[in-house]
């Protein structure tokens, strides 16, 4: 228990929830798993805990595999891993990037836990590049994601490249609509933690606000001037609808990020950086944002368009009232619309009457043109904008450090005479870039 209680301490967690007590309790019973609970409720680390305690640091062999459905969702898994700080080697692997340099990363570094995507782990499969002949545990997070996605034939190559007496784990937000019969499970407990909670829907205050007229623009925009500086995910229906309604909050005055599949992945990455961070307080996004991204404290969803079944809408909503905070959803109504019958809300609420008055966030978000590879380091950053920028630690947020780049948010009324006072200065004796990222 003294590991665990180091871990927690890691994480700044006091306690583990009755759902992480009973899946640590579970897998000690070296039994496969089915756990059902609802997006933010704790899941990564209700099975990375364990899964940390089954591990044997001291051989260098691949012993476990977390298949997840999108890149955001590995790198982000891997992330809390490394908050843990546990002696655990391990590796990302994804689309988006050559195989080849991920193969030499398996040979160099001798992961004993990878997080994948199915098909980058299939390719990896089909040309030997990874060694699964010591894997005891599979793991699949947001399972029914992977099936909607249509990786139902790379998950059934993965597990028929693994042996059959290993462990296998499944985690879901929803039970799927089948369970298919190619994962293999063998004396299987379920832990459905989906059943409605109270004292969650308590935490959620959710409204409705009607649109005089179709096109719910300015309506968003009223809603957003209500809220002020909160933090807020526009869930829109299309890839097409996020460029149109960002470009009309932008217009407006709006600090605004947008999020869909068809973005590059440099910029999808800048735009959940900068919200998580706090640089800009909207993001507006398909329900690609539902899941798999890590953003702990959001205040508010808004539906700008309905989603397209309950399951859709408990993601959504599963993005606010994280953990024991409380939250609001707004769904906004068009006149020639009518409400499903599965959202619930607590009052009408009319904003016609409110001016569009767009609030700047306390943050605002840098760019620096240096990264991993040139050896920088957080340490490195918030060293030198506190020692010839002239901020102090407090004024800084939150640190990226990518291979190639970085980020830092900074209190944004301290934004110009920090710039002044770095602008020709050398971060770790190097010439760089130093700009606001653009918004």
């Amino acid at each position: 228990m003294n590991r665990i209680s180091s871990i927690l301490e890691s994480l700044g967690i006091e306690a583990l929830s009755p759902m992480q007590k009973e899946m640590l309790q579970v897998t000690s019973q070296s039994v496969d798993i089915q756990l059902l609970s609802p997006t933010g409720s704790g899941k990564t680390l209700a099975y990375l805990l364990p899964l940390v305690l089954q591990l044997d640091t001291t051989v260098d062999s691949l012993q476990a595999l977390v298949v997840v459905p999108s890149r955001e969702l590995a790198q982000q898994s891997s992330s809390v891993l490394k908050q843990m700080r546990v002696p655990v080697k391990t590796l990302c692997l994804y689309g988006g990037r050559p195989a080849m340099d991920e193969h030499r990363q398996l040979r160099d570094v001798l992961p004993q836990l990878v997080f994948a995507t199915p098909g980058r782990l299939c390719d990896h499969i089909d040309k030997c590049n990874i060694d699964l002949s010591h894997v005891s545990l599979l793991v699949i997070d947001e399972f029914d994601k992977c099936l909607e996605m249509g990786f139902e034939k790379d998950m059934r190559c993965i597990v028929e490249s693994l042996s059959k007496r290993r462990q296998t784990w499944l985690l879901s937000a929803t039970a799927p609509d089948k369970m298919v019969d190619f994962v293999c499970l063998n004396s299987t407990v379920t832990l459905d933690y989906t059943e409605e909670n109270p004292a969650r829907n308590n935490r959620i205050e959710t409204l409705l606000v009607p649109s005089p007229v179709p096109d719910k623009l300015e309506t968003l925009a009223r809603i957003l001037s209500v809220l002020k500086e909160k933090s807020a995910i526009v869930f829109v229906a299309h890839r097409e609808s996020v460029e149109r309604v960002g470009d009309f909050l932008k217009k407006c005055g709006f600090i605004a990020e947008m999020y869909h599949g068809g973005m590059e992945q440099q910029r999808r990455e800048r735009a959940v950086f900068r919200f998580r961070s706090g640089g800009s307080n909207i993001l507006v996004s398909t329900d690609l944002a539902a899941r798999g991204l890590d953003i702990p404290h959001v205040d508010t969803v808004i539906h700008y368009h309905l989603p397209i079944d309950e399951a859709a809408y408990i993601h959504r909503c599963g993005r606010t009232a994280r953990w024991d905070s409380s939250g609001s959803t707004y769904v906004i109504l068009g006149p020639k619309e009518e409400l499903p019958g599965y959202v619930k809300y607590e009052q009408t609420q009319m904003v016609d009457d409110v001016r569009i008055f767009p609030a700047r966030p306390q943050w605002c978000t840098l760019y620096i043109g240096r990264g991993k590879k040139d050896k920088l380091s957080k340490g490195d950053i918030v060293g030198f904008f506190c020692k010839k920028g002239g901020l102090k630690a407090s004024d800084i947020n939150h640190i990226h450090v990518g291979i190639h780049h970085a980020y830092v948010s900074i209190v944004r009324s301290s934004l110009k005479s920090a710039l002044q006072a770095v602008s020709g200065e050398k971060i770790k004796g190097m010439k760089t870039i130093i700009e606001e990222m653009a918004e």
